[in-house]
């Protein structure tokens, strides 16, 4: 991957960077009341990005602690958590596996399999690779940001109040926003 957004001709090199959960973000968009969105993340996860030789060889496995979601509502916090939508009792973690990266332009699209509520849809994740930096600490750091759109009722998230309007609270459309710093091992 090349990225020449202010670094010029700034290559990844090949192996294994860890997910650096304290400098990246899985974060998520819903409709709500179809009048607003509700913004939310997760605050725990982990996962690898491995670099091929062939770059388009790349892979990526993330893993995210479902009880670990965070709305910015204790009270939303914890319906979200429940049998009504996540059940993280039974399904406590969300997670993504690629099978394929492609270059499309400028820009890249990884296709995984996304697993949550124990139901696994394919799912193609528009990345753009943000460069690659050193760190005060004598490590190298690689940038990412991604994003995709999800029908939740896909992944068995039914729950919903039709409101008197005709609209309903929740709304079926849910965008996943990812920036994510990954650590060369």
């Amino acid at each position: 991957m090349v990225y020449d957004g202010g670094m010029t001709n700034t290559t990844i090199p090949a192996g294994t960077w860890n997910i650096d959960p304290t400098h990246s973000t899985v974060g998520f968009v819903a409709r709500h009341l179809v009048i607003s969105k509700v913004r939310g993340s997760f605050r725990s996860f982990s996962g690898a990005i491995i670099i091929g030789a062939q770059q388009l060889d790349s892979s990526v496995s993330v893993s995210i602690d479902m009880a670990s979601v965070d709305t910015a509502d204790e009270s939303r916090d914890g319906h979200i958590k429940g049998e009504d939508f996540f059940d993280v009792a039974t399904f406590p973690t969300m997670t993504f596996t690629s099978t394929k990266l492609t270059q499309e332009g400028e820009g890249f699209e990884v296709t995984g399999d996304l697993t949550i509520k124990g139901v696994t849809r394919s799912v193609i994740l528009e990345l753009e690779f943000n460069g690659v930096s050193k760190d005060p600490w004598g490590g190298t750091r690689a940038g990412f940001s991604a994003e995709t759109e999800i029908n939740r009722k896909d992944f068995g998230l039914e729950w919903n109040v039709v409101m008197e309007t005709g609209g309903v609270l929740v709304g079926e459309k849910i965008k996943i926003e990812l920036d994510i710093q990954a650590v060369q091992a």
